[in-house]
Parts: structure tokens; sequence; C-alpha cells
């Protein structure tokens, strides 16, 4: 016992960390359910007064199952995993999903160090370390085995038949309340991670591995003998709402407002994180057909774009292609970090146009570009951008957004674009100096940011919830004039379509086609923006 300051019954311990996590761990439920609870009458304060004991008694039955000898490091995995759900969930907006659990997976070094903030550190030290310590120094008292076993017993029968006893007079308000308000399960903390995991394990573990070939012989339609290049930029947490080409109110977009450009006015992603985006944009399927687990193993646009002759590259500024990148040239810009546009863990995206303009001056056949950008990326905006580019004041200079005003969010973000503007530009720029190609670039941002609106913050929520501004994107097509003949292009009948007609992700691949001048048996006209507004259509 030396060294040990406190000697507990093992059931004693049970009680207080299962009364612990129902409390203290679970604020970001507790405000929810205050949010959707009432005490109109008294079916209502029957279930509110209900909520606390049906919390507890599943954590009660958890900790019976997990509070054994040599499991103290679970249990502090738990604390600390569920300190840091909690802030998530109260601080920042965020709903625990199988798709948030994926993001979590695949975030790099440099976006952790980037969300832990001094908030976000105080928080979990608070509600997870701390407790995490006392278990530690807590000497924790079992019986022997057998009657442990069975004492836990007891008390699993004593919860769930309480749990039976008072579950007949609200079990239809149960009902009711789950079938009109399905996320209140994902904020109940540690039930909700553990499940996210759970399901994304299984996903994962279940999809298919072995490559799968869509279209064996797509084939470059050759109307010209002039090399094709087109530039995508995939913009990251870009939200068309603070773009002043879509009627915001701040100039964001002042070089672009100056290209001849098609602006597609309403458009949205097929997704709210970059790892369901981003291989979904350059997917075959649809959104509503679309597999997150099986893309990486299947032809996508990079990979039909190369197998019908074209050199594919992939610059990346970002956290990675998500595996859709894997079988074309990649160049790694914060792998490379060159000044003056990298400063160790990230870059500036004008390091993507770094050796662009000399690249494209060595093309001699078609080619396909795609610059992966850091865009807007957050919670830290402000590093997002140059000095120079501080035209917003005053801006937020913490990733701790809570600690900031709704204004200086708001120019931190703003910032951001108005750099996105100048890259955007900047790559039209480089193309109008090779008018012998037939070039074009398209950018797309692959989901949109919430910038505190109803105190939600980032992006990531599930789809079916998610806020206008995280599903919101900005789409831009720029075409050359040698492009647009060779393709016979109505322009008015596309900046028409653009202007009236809603399209999303969905639309990126079959009008790249298009564009490309590429056949292929995946390839669907009813997606294609382009459709009905080339010359030789309407002569048909």
């Amino acid at each position: 016992m030396a060294g040990k300051k406190f000697s507990v019954l093992s059931s004693v311990v049970i009680f207080v960390i299962s009364l612990y996590f129902a409390t203290f761990l679970n604020q970001a439920f507790w405000r929810y359910m205050a949010d959707k609870t009432s005490f109109d009458n008294l079916a209502d304060a029957l279930f509110a007064l209900s909520l606390p004991f049906f919390i507890f008694v599943p954590l009660y039955l958890l900790f019976n199952l997990i509070v054994f000898p040599n499991s103290k490091a679970v249990i502090v995995f738990l604390l600390i995993c569920s300190a840091a759900a909690n802030y998530a969930m109260s601080e920042l907006g965020v709903v625990i999903s199988s798709d948030m659990f994926r993001n979590l997976m695949e975030t790099n070094r440099r976006e952790m160090w980037d969300l832990m903030t001094w908030s976000a550190a105080l928080h979990i030290s608070l509600f997870g370390v701390l407790p995490a310590v006392l278990l530690m120094l807590t000497h924790i008292r079992y019986a022997p085995l057998p009657k442990e076993i069975c004492r836990r017993l007891w008390q699993c029968l004593g919860a769930v038949g309480i749990f039976v006893l008072f579950a007949p007079g609200v079990y239809k308000h149960y009902v009711s309340f789950g079938r009109n308000n399905s996320m209140a399960r994902r904020y109940l903390n540690t039930f909700n991670y553990i499940s996210a995991a759970i399901r994304y394990g299984k996903t994962s573990l279940n999809a298919n591995r072995t490559f799968e070939v869509l279209d064996a012989s797509p084939q470059r339609d050759k109307h010209t003998s002039a090399p094709r290049l087109l530039i995508v930029v995939a913009g990251e947490t870009a939200r068309a709402a603070n773009f002043s080409l879509y009627g915001y109110a701040k100039e964001t977009n002042p070089r672009l407002a100056k290209q001849d450009i098609v602006v597609f006015a309403d458009a949205v992603s097929c997704g709210t994180s970059t790892a369901v985006a981003l291989p979904c944009v350059f997917s075959a399927l649809p959104r509503r057909s679309f597999n997150v687990n099986k893309e990486p193993f299947r032809q996508n646009l990079l990979d039909i774009a190369r197998s019908a002759g074209y050199d594919v590259w992939w610059k990346e500024n970002d956290d990675g292609c998500k595996k859709i990148c894997n079988r074309v040239n990649v160049i790694d810009v914060q792998a490379e970090n060159k000044k003056p546009h990298c400063f160790g863990s990230y870059c500036h995206d004008e390091a993507l146009l770094e050796g662009l303009e000399e690249q494209i001056g060595q093309i001699s056949r078609d080619t396909m570009i795609v610059l992966h950008t850091m865009g807007s990326h957050g919670p830290t905006y402000y590093k997002r951008y140059p000095d120079k580019f501080k035209h917003f004041k005053p801006a937020c200079n913490t990733a701790s957004l809570q600690d900031c005003s709704r204004e200086q969010i708001v120019n931190s973000y703003d910032n951001t674009i108005r750099y996105t503007d100048y890259i955007l530009a900047r790559v039209i720029e480089i193309l109008k100096k090779y008018p012998q190609f037939e070039s074009a670039m398209l950018y797309f941002s692959d989901h949109g940011e919430s910038l505190g609106e109803n105190s939600i913050y980032l992006h990531g929520l599930p789809y079916n919830i998610a806020p206008e501004h995280q599903i919101r994107i900005p789409l831009i097509l720029w075409m050359s004039h040698k492009l647009r003949n060779a393709m016979e292009l109505n322009l008015e009948c596309l900046t028409k379509r653009a202007r009236n007609d809603g399209f999303s992700h969905d639309n990126i691949f079959h009008s790249v086609l298009r564009l490309l001048s590429i056949q292929s048996k995946l390839y669907n006209p009813e997606l294609d923006w382009f459709d009905g507004c080339l010359k030789m259509q309407n002569a048909n």
C-alpha cells in the first residue's frame, strides 16, 4: 500500500466514475437535451427527470465490466478521450460520427497541433488528466475474484431492475424523442466515439482491397494537334457565402472579378470533410452511391485521364490526396519545404506555383495538373496567407476561435479567400502565357466552413444535418479561347446554365471527361454541365 493516498472499494469507484462521466463529461449532451426537453406537462417532466438515470445506468454497466485489477490504463484512456470529445462538442459544435472519426484517424501532426489550443489543453487537463491522476493515486480494493464477480452481477442486476421498473412509464416518450431527435445519441459521450470507432473499423475492414478497373480503354478524342492542358485547383474549406463573386458584400475576389470566368452560382459538395469529399469529387459515382472505403481501390478521374494518354500530376499542399493520387506523379511542396513560402510544418499556397510556369513550358502532350491547396483550413486561418494579405482587420490570430470576436474570425477567414483569389488569378495569368495550348482552370472547394453560426465552428458535421455553410461551395471555370473553339462551346449557354441550374461535386467527373475530350463508358451526359451547350450538339 506504500505511496497510495486513497483506498476505495471497487463498487464506490465504479459508482463515482459512472456519475462523473454522466455529468461532467457529458456537458454537450445535457446542453442539447436542455434545448429539446420541457416541463410543459407531466409526461414531459417525467421524461426530463428520468434522463439522468437513463444515462447513468449504461455507463454504470460499462464500468462494471471494465473496472478490474490492471484496468486503470483503459479508464485513463477513456477519461482523456471523453474530455477531448466533450471539448470538441461543447466548444466547437462538433458532432461525433464515423466520418468525424475518419477525419481524426487521417489527421496529421500539424493539424493536431493546430487544434490543440490553450483552451483545449486546459479543458482536457481539468476534465481528463486531473481525474486520471486521482484515479492512478487511488488504491482500488477488490474482493476475491468469485466474490467480486458475484457483487458485480448483483450491482448490474439492481441497475437493470430499476431501469426496467421505470421504463414502461417513459418508454413511449423515449421512442418518440429518439425518432424525432436522432442526433441525441451522437452527443452521448463516451458511447458516441466508441460506436463511431466500431463503425469506422467495420466499414474499413470490409472494403474490397482488390483494385477495380471500371474502364479498361478510355480514349482521347483528338480533333486538334494542340496539347490540351487542364489545371484543377482543389480548394480547401472555402464556402461560397464569403466569395464576392457570389454576392458577398466584402470584396474578397477583386482579381477573379476581372477574369472571363464561369461562376456556378448554386453548387454543393458531396461531403463536409476532405476525407470524404475529395475522393468523392474524383469518383465516377454520385454522392448517394459513393463509398469512401472502396474508392481508393477503384479507378478515379485521374486514372481514367492517365489511361487515355494524359500526363497527370498532383501537387500537394494540404494533408494528402486521400489515396486518390497513388497512381500518378506527385509533388509534395510541404515535404520540399522551400523558402520563401514554406515555414516548417506548413506552406502558403504560392508554393504550389513555384516551378509551375517552367513545367507548363515543357509540355508536349495532353496534361492534367491538380493543385491541392491549403486554402482556408482552420482553425488557424491566420497562417493561411502572407502578411501582405491581411486586408480585413482586426483579424483572429489564434487557433482558439472562442477567444476571438465574430468580426475577427470572419476577417481572418475572408483574408484566406482573398489570398485564394490571388492564387487562382495567378494560375489563369500563367495559362494565358501559353496560347498554343487548349487550356482551362477548374476550381472547386472540397467543402465549406462554419464560422460560429449557432455556436458551430469548422466543418465535418454529418451531411444530413450540416448547415448550409458547410456544403455550399465555390465552383469556377476558366477556359482559353483556343479550347472554347476546339470544343465549339456556346459560352453564353454555359454561363446561363451555371447561373440558373444547380450543380454539385457529382458533375465534375463527367464534365471534366468532356473538357478533356475523353471517351469513356463511365461518362454520363446528364451530369455534364457542357451538355446542350456545344454547337455541334445543337447542329445535330
